[in-house]
């Protein structure tokens, strides 16, 4: 690709909210001076990664640029006449949410009351035929330019499977994105897979262990933190949803830094995650969008979070592009409240 710096992405998962990440490669991309060595992605993430991989294969950063948004297009087009629409209700308050959504109520309540096994016989999933018709997975496989992981839960032991060039399918990335309360269970070689959200959102180990570069920049859309108690059954409902699905990136974020600092204690110089540098985009300003709207593809909406994204891109690359290469611009202890301390050393105490 080209630029003068190399970096890592990591594409967390969220539904229509991939959207804004949309925007952050948008961004990254037009401004030609990073490489991106590799992509790890799960769910939307993983789509934003495959459609970008074929993109760069077509036509470099432009063709990459023109594909997400060919493939967001036509998202926005395939619900359009989804029975799943934001209500009068939510319009007039100028809401993106579907709380309120008769379709979206009558799915959520079915949904609890019965599995896709019983109630979509057919699998029917507009999604997968939106990802065959917009990716070409040759060239997505034949992508030298990037290294590609795709995540995975696997149904019966519970433990990621991360899908790699010469892997990567329609099924790899539907297996990535599928929600076991709205589609049946993904079968490759002959295992159910569910949404890789659960296990690793995304997955940060294939980046550092298989990755010569060691600037990983998580692009992040899931809120971790939330200073309003939920009380409705919506607020309570969207609060679980955004716990679970940064679980599995806490944790890795958390044994990274734990191990820098063993490292560190220890003396261990050519130990790779010594030097492994930290960045992120996101991580906030999505918090007021119901979890609801994840489901929300009107092409306003999109365009929305795009434009998101891409403000959070440029603003980092104004205040840290000389950074990449250099230090770490996140820290992950900010996100556990001084939990993690020096071996030896008693904990901080918390601000609250």
């Amino acid at each position: 690709m080209n630029g003068d710096k190399k970096i890592e992405l990591a594409l967390q998962g969220g539904g229509a909210h991939g959207a804004y990440s949309w925007g952050v490669l948008d961004r990254l991309l037009e401004d030609g001076k990073l490489d991106i060595e590799a992509i790890s992605g799960t769910s939307a993430g993983a789509m934003n990664a495959v459609v970008l991989a074929d993109g760069l294969v077509r036509g470099g950063r432009e063709g990459a640029r023109e594909a997400l948004e060919k493939f967001w297009r036509a998202v926005s087009d395939a619900a359009r006449f989804s029975p799943i629409q934001r209500s009068p209700i939510d319009r007039l308050m100028g809401r993106w949410s579907l709380d309120t959504s008769p379709g979206y109520i009558a799915m959520d309540l079915l949904s609890r009351l019965a599995s896709p096994y019983e109630l979509n016989l057919f699998d029917l999933n507009p999604l997968r035929d939106v990802v065959e018709a917009t990716v070409d997975f040759d060239n997505v496989n034949a992508c030298q330019s990037v290294k590609l992981f795709v995540t995975a839960t696997n149904v019966r032991t519970g433990l990621p499977r991360t899908f790699r060039r010469g892997e990567l399918t329609v099924d790899a990335v539907m297996a990535s994105a599928c929600l076991p309360t709205l589609y049946k269970a993904v079968e490759i070689d002959g295992e159910p897979y569910w949404d890789g959200g659960y296990m690793g959102n995304p997955a940060l180990y294939p980046l550092v262990d298989e990755s010569d570069c060691r600037d990983l920049m998580i692009v992040q859309i899931n809120p971790i933190r939330s200073d309003e108690l939920p009380t409705t059954a919506a607020e309570i409902q969207n609060r679980l949803n955004e716990i679970t699905f940064n679980a599995a990136l806490i944790k890795e974020l958390r044994a990274i830094t734990l191990l820098r600092r063993l490292i560190k204690a220890e003396g261990l110089e050519n130990e790779r995650y010594r030097d492994m540098r930290l960045h992120r985009i996101g991580g906030q300003g999505l918090e007021h969008l119901s979890s609801s709207s994840k489901l929300n593809a009107e092409w306003d909406f999109l365009t929305y979070l795009r434009d998101h994204g891409r403000a959070a891109a440029d603003a980092w690359l104004a205040q840290h592009r000389d950074d990449i290469g250099q230090r770490s611009t996140f820290d992950p202890d900010t996100l556990f409240l001084g939990t993690l301390r020096e071996p030896g050393k008693a904990p901080k105490a918390s601000a609250e």
